[in-house]
């Protein structure tokens, strides 16, 4: 029995009750961290392989116990050459320094803006170099997500780069395809909306939706956003953006009126975006889980994190750059053309398994391999739903202040410090 360590903020069949997976973070302040590390955790139960999640928190001693018990660490990443990230990236070069198994990073980025201008990551360009060349003495090339980030290592001097992009969208394998299921968007249509807060010119894009389609709701991801469906009266998070007009706080008529959606398991979001016409934003997973649900997507990318991503796969997209207040989703909807993502996918999946069989890991969409274990499983577990579907009960409010306010301080601070 070979058995991989993913790290992983939650094990994909563990069930938690909301407050719980905020009050530990269990999604890693964003829930669409979950997709990749669930898509990741499937494609590696292979027969004969068990998979264990944890976390690399750095220090030999954690690599000692690391190398006895596990024959291959696994390490999905989303935008982890970023600043805000420095400190976590030493821990784990730390770890993967002292390790003598194996090790296979799944799709790290680079966050830039859209121009794609490195220079801006120069003050962290020593914790990068460290971390990549930690990660290529354990490894024959690091997985990378998209273009930006390619061309980042390579202009460190890596050589050993592969463009594999995020796992995520290969949750079903080689076969998914999206097709629109209506002709055109109307009034009427159940459309997702998805959005970064701290993405500038969002508000009448935001605005304009929610007075245009009385059947749109807002697909919320963010940690901030769970606590303020939990406790009625949390304010929300300082950023830069005018947020009395996006709905990050309950005045909102997204949030008043319970037309704001939050899951903290990725099975239940992804069964709910399957419901809708169409999904559209700034949130790269988010717009991945309603594609894993057959949804068309469009995504609206403010990064080079999200736009190498699209890029990369086909993705319908605009940048920002190109949208203004006019900005409609049946216009969205009209241009997006499917035709390149269907027609590459395949060939995408084959990079990637490539990756992984260069690696001496194998994937559940081999020959004799059932990847259906993992979806039947997934079938069978009840999840909780909706945080926000439904009011909060008066008493739960009051119950989780003392443990949510605190938190909620502290991550304001942190936020005010940075800006």
């Amino acid at each position: 029995m070979s058995r991989i360590l993913l790290r992983a903020h939650k094990d994909p069949f563990e069930v938690a009750s909301p407050a719980r997976v905020f009050r530990r973070n269990m999604i890693g302040d964003n829930v669409g961290n979950l997709l990749f590390s669930s898509a990741s955790y499937k494609l590696l139960q292979t027969e004969g392989t068990e998979v264990a999640v944890g976390t690399l928190k750095g220090g030999k001693a954690e690599a000692d116990r690391i190398n006895g018990e596990v024959d291959h660490v696994v390490i999905p990443l989303a935008n982890a050459f970023r600043h805000s990230y420095v400190e976590t990236l030493d821990r784990m070069s730390e770890t993967i320094e002292n390790l003598t198994v194996p090790v296979t990073v799944l799709g790290v980025g680079a966050q830039l803006k859209l121009d794609g201008r490195v220079d801006r990551l120069d003050s962290v360009k020593d914790h990068v170099v460290r971390f990549v060349r930690a990660v290529l003495d354990k490894s024959p090339s690091i997985g990378v997500r998209g273009e930006f980030t390619h061309t980042y290592l390579q202009g460190l001097g890596f050589r050993e780069v592969d463009l594999i992009g995020c796992p995520s969208i290969f949750l079903h394998g080689p076969g998914l395809r999206i097709e629109k299921r209506v002709p055109a968007l109307t009034r009427s249509s159940r459309i997702s909306m998805n959005l970064s807060p701290y993405v500038p010119g969002l508000g009448p894009i935001v605005e304009r939706h929610t007075e245009r389609y009385p059947n749109l709701r807002y697909a919320a991801q963010h940690r901030d956003a769970l606590g303020m469906l939990l406790d009625k009266e949390h304010k929300a998070a300082t950023h830069r953006t005018d947020q009395s007009v996006l709905p990050t706080h309950h005045g909102h008529p997204l949030v008043r009126d319970h037309r704001t959606s939050f899951f903290v398991d990725p099975e239940p979001w992804m069964r709910y975006l399957g419901g809708f016409d169409y999904s559209f934003g700034t949130r790269i997973h988010g717009n991945i889980a309603a594609l894993l649900a057959g949804t068309p997507a469009t995504v609206l990318a403010h990064d080079s994190r999200t736009l190498e991503l699209v890029r990369y796969y086909d993705i319908p997209h605009r940048t920002m750059k190109q949208v203004g207040p006019t900005t409609d989703a049946a216009e969205l909807y009209a241009e997006a053309d499917f035709t390149a993502f269907n027609a590459r996918h395949a060939e995408r999946f084959d990079v990637f398994a490539s990756f992984l069989g260069e690696h001496g890991l194998r994937h559940v969409y081999q020959p004799g391999e059932a990847p259906e274990r993992f979806d039947e499983r997934m079938a069978a577990i009840e999840w909780p739903g909706d945080v926000g579907a439904r009011p909060v009960p008066p008493s739960l409010t009051s119950r989780l202040r003392g443990a949510i306010v605190p938190v909620l301080r502290r991550g304001r601070s942190r936020i005010a410090a940075a800006a």
